[in-house]
């Protein structure tokens, strides 16, 4: 049994110490580039669109201290009172989406069976749409499953950690931006 346990640690302290080799020392730090590189060109022979710096805020999102929840993208940034994005992670929506615009977080509940059935926690409601409260939660046992195209539900699933993170953000009255 002790074996198995010192090669689980083993796996996990070199799996951290890759992560850490690979991360940047700094996330807001731009990575720098030449001058002097040619434009890309996209396959259909216009200018190439820089890509989507996935930790940058929307800039319609608002100000101040808020969550900003992303419809097209998928994604949520927890954004501090200076405006800077303390954390981003991608979610899983349901069947119904909010409306585009800004709500305050109305209720929350720490553990709820999920309207498929599934456990839940760190569940943080904010909008109504078609008569489903919408809010965001974290699986317990982890999965982010497909919802049934057949029911109207409105939980936006996210990983454990997120939901963590969400759960001790977003109290009761704090800022929710949805955007498209």
């Amino acid at each position: 049994m002790a074996g198995l346990t010192a090669a689980a640690v083993a796996a996990v302290c070199f799996l951290a110490y890759q992560a850490s080799a690979n991360a940047p020392v700094d996330l807001s730090v731009k990575p720098r580039t030449s001058g002097t590189a040619a434009p890309s060109v996209s396959p259909s022979g216009g200018p190439k669109q820089p890509a989507k710096d996935p930790l940058a805020v929307p800039a319609d999102s608002g100000s101040g201290e808020r969550v900003v929840y992303a419809l097209s993208d998928r994604r949520v940034w927890l954004v501090d009172a200076q405006g800077k994005a303390t954390r981003t992670f991608r979610v899983w929506p349901s069947t119904v989406d909010p409306v585009a615009g800004a709500y305050k977080v109305s209720s929350r509940s720490g553990s709820v069976q999920g309207s498929d059935g599934v456990p839940i926690e760190h569940v943080v409601r904010f909008a109504t749409n078609q008569d489903v409260a919408i809010g965001f939660s974290a699986a317990v046992d982890g999965s982010t499953p497909s919802p049934d195209p057949a029911r109207k539900t409105g939980g936006i699933r996210m990983k454990r950690a997120d939901g963590d993170a969400m759960w001790t953000f977003a109290v009761i009255g704090a800022k929710v931006v949805v955007v498209p």
